[in-house]
């Protein structure tokens, strides 16, 4: 009689006295029977044990159903093993993929709140011929009037004085000046070219 049988006897005996059954054998026997049919490996060599009857076909037959028992538990293991380095791998891959998110979010906010360079200019320079510098918009005042932008050498015209025409043209309500798509500039007072050179 093996230990399990002895264990199946012993609770039987103190469940049926603890339950007050009478008929505390046949449940007994009942559990013997039930510990007889094990699966997996135990069982897999409890019928490897009892149904030898020394063939060779016997064994072939044995042989055969031990190794795909073998091989089933070997296959599980692995699509098992496999699913949870699949399942890790995903996890740890969302989480750096989070924290480069966070970092790369970080790095942008610690850039926008530095310091901006003040300008170290004064707000107004003037020359010696009257005219004079705005470093503040970028724009020179020659003594007449015109207006320059200082980056790139090209009269300034106030855009809300400026009514852009279709075909390219454009009329300077300041100074009433028509500029052509061409470059012509004419006086839109008299209706008189007025000459492109200083």
């Amino acid at each position: 009689m093996s230990v399990s049988s002895l264990n199946a006897i012993s609770s039987a005996v103190h469940g049926a006295t603890a339950a007050g059954q009478s008929n505390w054998l046949q449940t007994t026997l009942v559990n013997i029977k039930n510990q007889e049919n094990q699966g997996g490996l135990l069982g897999m060599l409890s019928a490897a044990a009892a149904g030898n009857d020394g063939s060779v076909s016997t064994f072939i037959t044995n042989s055969t159903a031990n190794a795909n028992a073998l091989a089933t538990i070997a296959q599980t293991s692995v699509t098992s093993y496999s699913s949870l380095i699949a399942q890790q791998a995903s996890v740890r891959q969302k989480q750096e993929q989070g924290q480069k998110l966070q970092d790369a979010l970080k790095s942008l906010q610690d850039t926008q709140s530095q310091v901006q360079q003040k300008n170290v200019l004064d707000p107004i320079i003037y020359m010696p011929d009257g005219s004079f510098i705005d470093t503040t918009t970028n724009l020179m005042t020659s003594a007449n009037g015109t207006q320059y932008d200082i980056t790139t050498g090209i009269k300034y015209v106030d855009p809300k004085m400026i009514i852009q025409m279709v075909n390219g043209s454009y009329l300077d309500t300041k100074n009433n000046i028509l500029t052509m798509a061409d470059g012509t500039r004419i006086d839109s007072v008299t209706g008189i070219k007025l000459s492109t050179t200083a």
